[in-house]
Parts: C-alpha cells; sequence; structure tokens
C-alpha cells in the first residue's frame, strides 16, 4: 500500500529530526568516543566530506566486498527499496553473468534512525587473482573485484582511524593510486558517533575503493556508540554494515576473526571486547594461533585497535591490560607483526616482548593516522624510547608486500595533500625462518 502525503510529511518530520537529535549527541557527548585523555595539540582537523546518495532507491549503495572463506567473498550493499533481493550476479566478463548467488539481509534502528535494507551475500568459489564483474539486487551499476592471488608476492595496504575527512579523501586517492591486493583496517571506520548518516556517507565514500578489493576491519572505539539507558547495544551499526568472517574462522563474535590469503594467516583481535584468559576471545585465539601450520603459512600478522606499545602521551596505557592479557599467546606462536590505530600518529617499534627488545617477538607498528576529523596526536614523549625506531605526526598509510616465506617490505607513505612520500620503510624476515627462535619443545620442523 502507498503513503499517504501526510504520512510523507511525517516520515520526513521524523528524519529531519533524528538527523538533528543524532548530531546533537554527536557535538555534545565526547565520552561516547572514550576521549578521557586531556587534550592534546593536534594539526587542525579538515572539514567532514558527506557523500549523498545519488541513485535510485532500488539501486545498491555503500558496496562492499570482504573475504569469506577459502575461495570465496562477501558482497554487500544497501537498498532504501526494501523490496530489493539480496542477490549477486557475477561473472568473469563485463555484462556477462553466469553465477548467481542469494544471501541474507539486515536492518536496525537508532533513536529515530531506520537504516536501509542491508545486504550479504557469499558467492564463490573463486579462482585466485582474477577480475569478477558482478550486479547487485539485480539493479543499478556494474562493479568489479579482483580476487587475491594464491601465492607470493601478496600486497596489504593498512590504514586506521580512516573517518571521512578531506584528508580521508586524499589518504584513499593515494591508496587507490597504486594497486594492493587487500585492504586491511585496525579500528575507527566512519567516526559517525551515533549520528548513523554518517555511516551512510562513508559506505559511500569508500565505496570506489572497498567494491573492488577486499576490506577486513576490526572495531575501535568510535564502533562502540553506546548510550546511557537509550542504547545499551554496542557495536550495533558496526556488525550490521561490516559482517566479517567470524563464522568462517570459528569466533564467536564478529568483533574477532581471522583468515588466509596466500601465505599469510591474519588475526583481527578485538580490543573492546573481552579479553582475559577465561574470555572467549582469549580462548579462540588460542585454538586459532595452534591450527597455523607455518610451513604452509608462514606469515602470521595480527590487527588492533589500542596499541600495545606507544611513546605519545595520546591513549598512554589503554592498551596494556590486553597486552598483559595476550602478549604471550602471540609471543608463543612467533606472530611478525602486530598493526593498531587508535593513537593518530605513526610508530615502528623494534622486535619486542614484555617491554624490552627481543629478536623473538613481533614488530609493533601504529597506523592509525588515516584523516580522521580529531587531527593528529602530535605530543610524543621525550626522550625517545629505546624501542621505538620511527614516530611521526603525520597523516598516511601503510603498505606490506610479501615476497615469499622469508621475506616482506614494510613502507610507510605520508599524505601530503596533492602526493604521496615515501616517509619509513624496512625489510622484515619471517619469524617462521628463524631456527633461533624456535625451542626443543616447538621445533622448526614442527612448523
Amino acid at each position: 500500500m502507498s503513503s499517504s502525503p501526510n504520512f510523507n510529511s511525517l516520515d520526513n518530520k521524523m528524519k529531519n529530526f533524528s538527523l538533528f537529535l543524532s548530531f546533537t549527541f554527536w557535538f555534545l557527548c565526547p565520552f561516547l568516543s572514550q576521549a578521557d585523555v586531556p587534550e592534546l595539540s593536534r594539526e587542525p582537523p579538515r572539514p567532514i566530506v558527506y557523500v549523498p546518495h545519488d541513485r535510485s532507491k532500488s539501486d545498491p549503495q555503500q558496496v562492499h566486498v570482504s573475504l569469506a572463506g577459502k575461495d570465496h567473498m562477501r558482497v554487500t550493499y544497501i537498498t532504501e527499496d526494501k523490496k530489493v533481493e539480496s542477490v549477486v550476479e557475477y561473472g568473469k566478463q563485463p555484462g556477462k553473468y553466469d553465477r548467481k548467488n542469494t544471501g541474507e539481509s539486515t536492518s536496525y534502528k537508532y533513536f529515530f534512525y531506520r537504516s536501509g535494507k542491508i545486504h550479504h551475500v557469499k558467492i564463490g568459489p573463486l579462482e585466485p587473482n582474477t577480475t569478477y564483474y558482478y550486479m547487485c539486487g539485480c539493479n543499478g551499476p556494474e562493479f568489479s573485484f579482483k580476487t587475491p592471488p594464491s601465492s607470493f608476492p601478496v600486497e596489504f595496504a593498512i590504514v586506521g582511524d580512516l573517518g571521512q575527512t578531506e584528508w580521508t579523501a586524499a589518504t584513499l586517492a593515494q591508496i587507490k593510486s597504486q594497486d594492493y591486493d587487500v585492504f586491511l583496517l585496525p579500528g575507527d571506520l566512519s567516526y559517525a558517533d551515533t549520528n548513523q548518516p554518517l555511516w551512510d556517507s562513508f559506505g559511500r565514500l569508500v565505496e570506489p575503493l572497498a567494491s573492488k578489493r577486499p576490506w577486513m576491519v576490526t572495531q575501535g572505539n568510535h564502533e562502540i556508540e553506546f548510550f546511557p539507558i537509550i542504547e545499551h547495544t554496542t557495536f550495533k551499526s558496526y556488525n550490521s554494515r561490516w559482517l566479517m568472517p567470524y563464522t568462517e574462522s570459528l569466533s564467536e563474535s564478529n568483533l574477532y576473526y581471522s583468515f588466509d590469503v596466500a601465505g599469510v594467516h591474519t588475526v583481527m583481535l578485538g580490543s573492546y571486547t573481552d579479553f582475559d584468559c577465561d574470555s572467549d576471545q582469549y580462548q579462540w585465539l588460542q585454538a586459532d594461533l595452534a591450527k597455523v601450520d607455518r610451513k604452509t603459512t608462514p606469515w602470521v600478522i595480527v590487527l588492533l585497535h589500542a596499541p600495545w606499545y606507544n611513546t605519545n602521551e595520546a591513549h598512554e596505557g589503554e592498551g596494556e591490560s590486553m597486552r598483559e592479557a595476550m602478549e604471550s599467546l602471540l609471543f608463543n606462536a612467533r606472530v611478525d607483526v602486530v598493526f593498531a590505530g587508535h593513537v593518530h600518529a605513526y610508530e615502528r617499534f623494534k622486535r619486542v616482548y614484555n617491554n624490552k627488545a627481543d629478536q623473538c617477538g613481533p614488530i609493533h607498528i601504529t597506523i592509525g593516522d588515516g584523516g580522521n576529523r580529531e587531527g593528529l596526536a602530535t605530543s610524543f614523549k621525550k626522550p625517545p624510547s629505546p624501542l621505538s625506531v620511527f614516530r611521526e605526526s603525520s597523516f598516511g598509510h601503510g603498505r606490506l608486500k610479501v615476497i615469499d616465506g622469508k621475506r616482506a617490505h614494510w613502507s610507510w607513505h605520508r599524505n601530503n595533500d596533492s602526493n604521496t612520500l615515501l616517509a619509513d620503510e624496512v625489510w622484515l624476515e619471517s619469524l617462521s625462518s628463524s631456527s633461533s627462535c624456535w625451542s626443543s619443545s616447538q621445533s622448526h620442523d614442527e612448523l
């Protein structure tokens, strides 16, 4: 039954009131993002880039793809028209779709905001290193993505605390200018902070990249969106919009999971869900790392939001309790690199374990400098720690190119507005190839 003019008028008023209420909460409730540290001297933030919806109600928008188990991808898209099917047609040639998969859909309410219909469709099996063309919901524009390779080399683009400002747009443009296989984001995506239309804007902003390469994300503090008394369900927007392969990796929560690309096992952890030794996340991580065969999967990397090692005054010590609970698991599994966000700056550490340099510990890298609205964290502690190798308060992004089972190249590219500048780089050697880091009880032959 079609809506009457009076009903439409009421609906528009409710939407406008929802926007007003959301913006009010956004500006007046800084505690929502757990901003409990003293105000720091930061470079002035850039204006937010709000991307409007310029397609029809039945056309897909906010399209992004993610890895969903071996040889499969998940296509996520949103439609305003609730009658659109959760279906993806795809094939290897433009406009010719010889395969079709049906998925599931969800939606959610937040105060007076009602999301569109959020579709999640798992497709495959797919061939590695292959371009596929696809259409969502039997309508709208054609998209394409390329699957990651099944063997080395493989390249990851990595950036945290992305947001949706002019800085963000510049960072995304610089990432797009050079190809990569998988995008990794260690938390703080949209910076919506309860203002739900900003989730929609963010989805539209990243669609040109996220629809072409798999985006694998984990949550940050800005995804919590808890509101006292009124909204008790945390991560409602994040979990509805960014479904990750947690069931495929035997996790009980979308807030932590793992996946494999070529010979790299990537673990995405949740800084804002239980992580002590009795928690589901801890037990899952222990079992997940134990299953990795370092002969066939020589690299293991971990992403989380709040850094365990940090010499910036911003968010100092916030990752310490998680480090104390979980660091030994990562050390005993000989994890190669740990990437974090949260601190709006770049910092690279030596191999470290238990606050000491250790050749068998992972390298910790903070990459929370995507371009968010809060600006940069410019106050590094002095004198610098001997564990910290390179640190800088600039926006930018990182790239991890894994050459083979032993070698990888890490580079950090400073966002200099119109271009990108290589500012830090280092060659890494996988700990799986280091016989000195494996005890007799866990010999190198058992990798």
